[in-house]
């Protein structure tokens, strides 16, 4: 696809948003694995399933919903996704980022991604919620390559700050605030669908990798590209550590990360109070 024809589908998408809703987003929030009730904290003004936008994806894994949630956390506009896309369904990588871009054409200043993740790190336990402070990307595609649109952004995308530190400060002084033991590291971003084996892991974890999932870096690239602030959070839903793993099941996995949901809704709900407007 050549990127008139992609500005083009952005545009009709984020035009048939904005005549279905009230406001302009400030934040956009992709919601991953077992973590959609994060949802419940939305003073809801709109709902719109993908299936009725132009263009967009359609959710195909278990556990996403596939509707866009439009409303209020904190005071502030959000946008949710309930229901991402991954690079494993078949999509490609200007498919699984399209949502992003819409977000941003729509007003969306910043955006929080949530993720289901395996653990590598020695100190994490199944359960544990980790604050994402910077990432590998393994994935075999990326969505800023071929040509640059210079409407979204510049060609080469500074990294240096991918995850806005002051967020990753505060969401942690608010694990605190809530008595909770947050756990910050490195996100590495894998192709999938499979789960890793012994020997991955303990490769992933020796090249700086905390924790490991098939989702949120391309998002976070195209996020990115655009001037977006990001902020990344993880449930540590199974561990693979030292070449030994916790063998789990994607079911198995939905339940951890939804155990786990209430905890991540608070201290996200909170952050975003303390987001500035733009």
């Amino acid at each position: 696809m050549n990127y008139k024809t992609m500005l083009h589908e952005l545009n009709e998408a984020k035009t048939y948003i904005q005549e279905r809703i009230s406001t302009s987003p400030e934040i956009g929030i992709v919601l991953g694995t077992g973590l959609g009730n994060l949802a419940d904290q939305v003073e809801v003004s709109e709902v719109i399933p993908y299936t009725e936008i132009p263009h967009f994806p359609q959710s195909t894994v278990e556990g996403h919903d596939g509707k866009l949630v439009f409303g209020t956390i904190q005071g502030k506009q959000v946008m949710l996704m309930k229901g991402r896309f991954h690079y494993y369904e078949g999509y490609t990588m200007q498919q699984v980022v399209f949502p992003i871009r819409v977000m941003h054409l729509l007003g969306a200043h910043s955006l929080v991604v949530s993720n289901a993740s395996g653990g590598m790190n020695a100190n994490f336990e199944i359960g544990d919620i980790m604050v994402i402070d910077d990432h590998i990307n393994l994935q075999p595609d990326n969505p800023l390559r071929g040509p640059n649109i210079d409407e979204l952004g510049p060609r080469f995308p500074d990294m240096s700050e991918t995850y806005y530190k002051p967020w990753v400060e505060w969401a942690l002084e608010i694990g605190t605030e809530l008595g909770l033991n947050l756990k910050r590291g490195v996100y590495v971003s894998v192709p999938g669908p499979n789960f890793e084996t012994p020997a991955e892991y303990l490769f992933l974890g020796r090249i700086g990798g905390d924790a490991v999932g098939m989702s949120t870096v391309p998002e976070v690239l195209a996020a990115t590209h655009m001037g977006m602030r990001c902020f990344g959070i993880s449930v540590i839903t199974d561990l693979g550590v030292d070449g030994k793993i916790i063998a789990v099941t994607h079911e198995e996995v939905q339940a951890v990360a939804q155990e786990s949901e209430k905890h991540v809704a608070a201290v996200v709900t909170r952050l975003i109070g303390r987001m500035e407007s733009h």
